[in-house]
């Protein structure tokens, strides 16, 4: 979805304004935009170190080490996998109409919790609830 807002350079969205208008919405898409190209840039970095080390090692130690390193590296891609989807699924909600607000209860998500974590889906409240739901369910099958 192409847009004509522009934003001024100093802009941050305030509790003063009406919630996710437009200036909002177009902050925070140019800031999931702006996060997932640096992601994919230090992406890029990291399959380049994957390709370069070889496992040709003579020391057995030396090449455990080198797997473990690699193994570690692909747990992180993983993740950073993960986080690519969860941005453009935040873009689509903006695009949508639904960003910002809980996909629980339909509440604000507020904005300093989407300033902290911008692909937030839940609001604090229906979050903690989560946690706790999911630690009550740890603790049970421990």
């Amino acid at each position: 979805m192409t847009t004509s807002i522009v934003l001024p350079p100093d802009y941050k969205p305030t509790a003063d304004e009406e919630y996710m208008n437009e200036m909002q919405l177009e902050y925070f898409r140019q800031k999931l935009i702006n996060w997932k190209k640096s992601i994919m840039s230090q992406s890029a970095d990291t399959l380049e170190d994957l390709r370069q080390g070889g496992l040709n090692q003579a020391d057995e130690i030396d090449r455990a080490s080198m797997e473990t390193d690699k193994s570690l590296d692909l747990r992180t891609k993983d993740r950073i996998r993960k986080l690519i989807s969860k941005i453009d699924e935040a873009l689509d909600r903006i695009d949508e109409g639904t960003y910002g607000y809980c996909e629980e209860t339909g509440e604000p998500i507020g904005l300093d919790r989407l300033e902290a974590r911008p692909v937030a889906t839940l609001s604090i409240e229906a979050q903690e609830r989560h946690e706790r739901m999911e630690k009550t369910y740890d603790d049970d099958n421990a």
